[in-house]
């Protein structure tokens, strides 16, 4: 049974779906999604636990402030700092997350270590394996070439124009053909994208972190979107799952990756692509499981 609720944190009102009672099990979602990504897992993980998936800030029906400094990092990280505290009265947590709620979540364990009991990251890369790749290696550059068009004055227009086509055909054009997402799914995506300001909201993620590969021959990358840039290690438990497929974060980004998690434990998902849990909803759910058990 999935709840609507709302909750003032952090100078926002978030938007947030929840379902079952137990421990807290907190799913944050990526661009340009939103809470429904996880409604799965919510129907899934709300059997024994508190699973709750939030509309990030930007996105859907949460609060999308006006101004881009309120999208830096530290204030994303806050946002699930107070939200835990809300609903998790000070008990410890795991933590999932796909894409920018991967990295965000990737801040948060490195800032926050003591408020979580596992991390599990899906097709989200680590803040200084990103920015490694991104200033070095050209694949990754390649690969990332969108962010500067999401960071882009433009970015809006192209995006929705022709009901939001262009993002239909990223996040769901695969799906829709092989059964991962129905027409229904199709419409409340376009529903959630067509909330006043959310289009701006998601792409404020990548404008205020500066995330994206050299936008010129002679230009710094700027990859690293870590609250503290020095601070880069994770001392939780981690379980990271990636679908190889990813054409737009490559697996480079497992490599030395143990560097900065030492608790880690990654699962590879050779067919599945970004969007490996509308993919392989029972294979993912199997994995977290065996991992927080």
């Amino acid at each position: 049974m999935l709840k609507d609720k709302y909750v003032k944190v952090n100078g926002v009102r978030l938007h947030y779906v929840t379902a079952g009672k137990g421990p807290l099990i907190l799913f944050l979602h990526g661009f340009p999604e939103f809470w429904y990504e996880w409604k799965n897992q919510l129907i899934e993980f709300g059997k024994d636990h508190q699973a709750v998936a939030p509309d990030m800030r930007g996105y859907n029906l949460s609060d999308k402030p006006a101004e881009l400094d309120q999208y830096k990092m530290a204030a994303l990280v806050e946002d699930i700092r107070a939200l835990a505290d809300h609903l998790s009265h000070h008990k410890k947590f795991v933590l999932v997350a796909h894409d920018w709620g991967g990295a965000v979540a990737w801040s948060f364990a490195i800032a926050h270590p003591d408020y979580l009991s596992k991390l599990v990251i899906i097709n989200a890369p680590h803040p200084g394996v990103f920015a490694k790749l991104l200033s070095s290696d050209p694949a990754q550059q390649k690969a990332s070439q969108y962010m500067l068009m999401f960071r882009s004055d433009g970015a809006e227009k192209i995006l929705s124009a022709n009901d939001y086509a262009a993002l239909v055909g990223a996040v769901l054009g695969a799906g829709l053909k092989s059964g991962a997402f129905t027409e229904a799914d199709k419409q409340e995506y376009i529903k959630a994208w067509s909330q006043p300001g959310a289009l701006t909201g998601g792409l404020n993620y990548y404008r205020a972190n500066h995330v994206g590969p050299p936008a010129g021959k002679d230009a710094p990358s700027t990859g690293n979107f870590a609250v503290d840039p020095s601070a880069l290690t994770v001392k939780v438990p981690t379980l990271v799952i990636w679908g190889e497929k990813d054409t737009a974060l490559l697996t480079q980004n497992l490599d030395g990756l143990d560097q900065f998690v030492p608790q880690l434990t990654i699962k590879r998902i050779p067919d599945g692509t970004h969007w490996v849990i509308h993919e392989k909803p029972a294979e993912v759910n199997g994995d977290i499981r065996d991992f927080i058990r």
